[in-house]
C-alpha cells in the first residue's frame, strides 16, 4: 500500500534527522571538551600566577624590611655626624676632634647644610650643583630639606647653630628603585599576561588602588566593582600584600572572560547549527514544491492539451446523433460528460497560472455538482445535502471548487466500499461560510489524519495521493480558506470541513 510507503518515506527523513542531530551532539560534545580542557588550563595558569604574585609579594616585603633597615641605620648616622659637629664647634672641649673631623670627612653621601640664626650658610657637605654657590638658606632650600627636623647645635656660649640635613644619595636612589619595583609589581598584577580580571584594594575594602583587565567606564560603577568582587571573591581566595606606604593590600582576581565566552560557545555553536539546519531545510523544501509544481503544471497542461482533439471529436459525434430520426436516449447524459470533461480540461489548463476568483452562488454550485455526482454512482449510495434558502454569493474559482467537492465525494465513497450515505451540510455564521461533507465510512486512524493531505499519502491500492493534497492547496491558497477533518471514527465515518471568509 501506499500508506506504507509513505509511512517508510517518513521513517527515513526521521532516521536522517537523528543523524543530523547525532552528528551535531558529536560535534557539541566535542567543542564543549575542548572548551572545558582550554577553560582548565587557564585557570591553572591563573593559579600559577596567583602564586608566583605570592611569592614576589614576600620579595618585596622582605625588600621593605631591608629597606626600614636602611632607613634607620642612615638616621643614626646622621645623628652621628650632628654629634661630630657639635663637638668640634664646642672650642672649650679639650677633647681630641681629629676622630670627629674623620667622621665627617667620611660622609660622601648625606647632604649636610649649617647655617646660623639668620640663615647663612657655615658649612655644607654632599649639596647638588645648584645649591653649592648658595650663601643662604632660603626658602627653596628649606623645603627640600623639610623631610627632617633640623638639629639646634648650642654649645653654651651664645652661639646658636642649625644643622640641616636629607636623605642620603644612596638612600634616595635606593627609595626610587623600590617604588619603581612596586610600580612595576602593581603594573604586573593589574595587566597580567593571562588577562585575569584583578582589582587591587585596601585593607578594608574602602578604596580601590588599582585594577586591570575590567572596562573603565564600569569600575565608576560601586554596584558593578561590588560585584565583581563578589565574583572573584566566589573563584578564588584573595591575595594579602603589604607596601610600606601604602600599608595592607588585597587582590582579588578572577578567570579571564575569555574563558566565560568559551563557556557559552557551544551553546552559540548549537543554534548555528539549528539555523543553518532550519534554513537548509526551508530552501530545500521550497526548492522542491517549486520543482514539484512546475512538473504538475506542465503535465497538466499538456493533458488538457491533449484532451482538446479527442473532446472536439466527441462533440461532433453528439450532434450526428442528434440529426438522427431517433435520437439516442442517453445522448442528454453524454452532452452531460463532455461539459464535465471540457471543465475538467478547463481545471488542468489553469493549474501553474492564477485564476481570478468570481461572484458565484455557492448553493447553486454545490446543488448542481452532487447532483452531478449521485448520478454517476450506484443507487447503494445515498445523498443528502442540506442548504440554506436563497442564493448565495461568494467570490469562487467555480470549476476548481467543483474539483474540492469531487476529490471529497470521490474519496468518501471509496471510504464506504459498495453502500453508505453522503451528508453535505452548509452553515452560515454571519462572517464565514463551513461546509462539512460527511460520509459512514471506515473512518481515519487518529494516527493518520495529520497526513491525509500530504502529497503521496493514499489507503488505497490505487492511487497517487494527490487528490486531498490539491484539494487543500486550491481551498488554502486560491481561496484562502482552511480545509481540515472535523472529525473521524475508526467503522464510523469521516467529516471534512472547509471554512471560508464571506
Amino acid at each position: 500500500m501506499k500508506a506504507n510507503l509513505y509511512t517508510n518515506k517518513k521513517r527515513w527523513k526521521w532516521a536522517l534527522a537523528v543523524m543530523a542531530l547525532l552528528i551535531i551532539a558529536a560535534s557539541l560534545w566535542y567543542t564543549n571538551r575542548l572548551v572545558k580542557s582550554i577553560a582548565e588550563q587557564e585557570t591553572k595558569q591563573v593559579k600559577m600566577w596567583a602564586a608566583a604574585m605570592e611569592q614576589q609579594a614576600l620579595m618585596m616585603k622582605s625588600t621593605e624590611e631591608f629597606f626600614n633597615k636602611v632607613s634607620t641605620q642612615e638616621q643614626m648616622r646622621v645623628d652621628l655626624l650632628a654629634n661630630a659637629y657639635r663637638r668640634l664647634i664646642d672650642i672649650s672641649t679639650n677633647e681630641n676632634t681629629s676622630v670627629y673631623l674623620e667622621i665627617l670627612h667620611n660622609n660622601i653621601s648625606i647632604p649636610l647644610v649649617v647655617t646660623d640664626t639668620k640663615d647663612n650658610i657655615l658649612f655644607r657637605s654632599n649639596l647638588p650643583p645648584d645649591q653649592e654657590e648658595k650663601k643662604t638658606f632660603d626658602a627653596e632650600m628649606k623645603q627640600t630639606y623639610s623631610k627632617f627636623p633640623p638639629i639646634k647645635i648650642d654649645p653654651g656660649y651664645g652661639i646658636v647653630q642649625w644643622l640641616y640635613f636629607n636623605e642620603s644619595m644612596i638612600y634616595t636612589e635606593l627609595k626610587a628603585v623600590l617604588e619603581s619595583m612596586i610600580d612595576h609589581f602593581m603594573e604586573e598584577i593589574t595587566l597580567n599576561s593571562v588577562g585575569a580580571p584583578v582589582i587591587i584594594t585596601n585593607e578594608d575594602q574602602s578604596k580601590i588602588l588599582s585594577f586591570g583587565n575590567l572596562d573603565s567606564i564600569e569600575m565608576q560603577d560601586t554596584n558593578f566593582v561590588r560585584r565583581q568582587i563578589d565574583i572573584m571573591r566566589g573563584e578564588n581566595d584573595p591575595l594579602q600584600i603589604e607596601f610600606m606606604n601604602t600599608g595592607k593590600a588585597t587582590i582579588f582576581y578572577r578567570t579571564s572572560d575569555l574563558v566565560e565566552q568559551m563557556r557559552y560557545y557551544p551553546m552559540i555553536q548549537f543554534v548555528v547549527f539549528a539555523l543553518f539546519l532550519l534554513v537548509a531545510y526551508l530552501l530545500f523544501s521550497y526548492a522542491r514544491r517549486s520543482e514539484q509544481n512546475q512538473v504538475w503544471a506542465g503535465m497538466a497542461k499538456e493533458t488538457a492539451h491533449q484532451l482538446g482533439t479527442p473532446l472536439s471529436s466527441l462533440m461532433g459525434w453528439i450532434e450526428l446523433m442528434k440529426m438522427q430520426d431517433e435520437p439516442f436516449v442517453g445522448t442528454f447524459e453524454m452532452e452531460k460528460d463532455i461539459e464535465r470533461l471540457q471543465i475538467v480540461t478547463d481545471r488542468f489548463s489553469k493549474i501553474g497560472s492564477v485564476p481570478v476568483p468570481e461572484p458565484t452562488d455557492i448553493n447553486f454550485l454545490i446543488r448542481d455538482t452532487m447532483d452531478y455526482l449521485q448520478k454517476r454512482f450506484s443507487k447503494k449510495f445515498e445523498f443528502e445535502t442540506n442548504l440554506p434558502n436563497g442564493e448565495l454569493v461568494m467570490p469562487l474559482i467555480p470549476s476548481l471548487f467543483r474539483w474540492v467537492l469531487e476529490n471529497l465525494t470521490k474519496n468518501a465513497v471509496d471510504a464506504m466500499g459498495d453502500h453508505g450515505k453522503i451528508t453535505l451540510d452548509l452553515i452560515d455564521d454571519g462572517d464565514h461560510i463551513h461546509l462539512d461533507l460527511s460520509d459512514t465510512g471506515k473512518g481515519i486512524p487518529k494516527s493518520q489524519i495529520k497526513q491525509v493531505f500530504n502529497p503521496g499519502f493514499t489507503s488505497k491500492k490505487r492511487g497517487w495521493g494527490l487528490g486531498l493534497s490539491l484539494a487543500k492547496r486550491i481551498i488554502e491558497d486560491y481561496h484562502k480558506g482552511k480545509i481540515f477533518v472535523k472529525s473521524s471514527t475508526v467503522g464510523e465515518g469521516t467529516t471534512f470541513r472547509i471554512t471560508l471568509d464571506k
